[in-house]
């Protein structure tokens, strides 16, 4: 049973961000294309490498944190689910409907909620939080991203 947990989990996150994929393909390709942006911004191959081993990551520690099997683990779930729902509505926030500042306050709702997973992860595995500081990392930089994507384009 605790082997199912390291398959479901990394397949949910997995899941959900494809599905934000696929939902924000077209406007990916017509409308993020034209837009101006940071001259941070790292070339169009990088994202999805970096995400996928992000919601591998998400996965992996909210499967070690679920086999522990402790009761501090509902705290956990809840926010890891809290904060891939806020993973996949930025998505359709930024791309599909275009309102840059919304997304940007989703992202940082979405930071917030990634700090108190981490948090939360530790009380119970403290591998599991170290598996989401990139997560947090990069998360705050995709802040800068999308706030650059918002000022340079009004």
């Amino acid at each position: 049973m605790k082997a199912l947990k390291f398959i479901f989990f990394p397949l949910l996150a997995l899941g959900t961000g494809a599905f934000a994929g696929y939902l924000t393909s077209d406007s990916l390709e017509t409308v993020y294309s034209t837009l101006d942006k940071s001259v941070f911004t790292p070339p169009g191959w990088v994202f999805p490498i970096v995400w996928t081993a992000l919601y591998l990551l998400m996965g992996l520690g909210m499967a070690m944190v679920a086999s522990k099997g402790q009761p501090k683990t509902a705290r956990s779930v809840f926010w890891w689910c809290l904060q891939l729902a806020l993973n996949f509505g930025w998505s359709l926030l930024f791309f599909n409907v275009g309102d840059y500042f919304a997304a940007l306050v989703c992202l940082a709702a979405l930071w917030i909620a990634i700090l108190a997973m981490t948090i939360s992860f530790a009380a119970v595995s403290r591998l599991a939080a170290w598996l989401q500081v990139p997560y947090l990392v990069w998360v705050g930089f995709a802040g800068y991203l999308n706030a650059a994507v918002w000022v340079l384009n009004r």
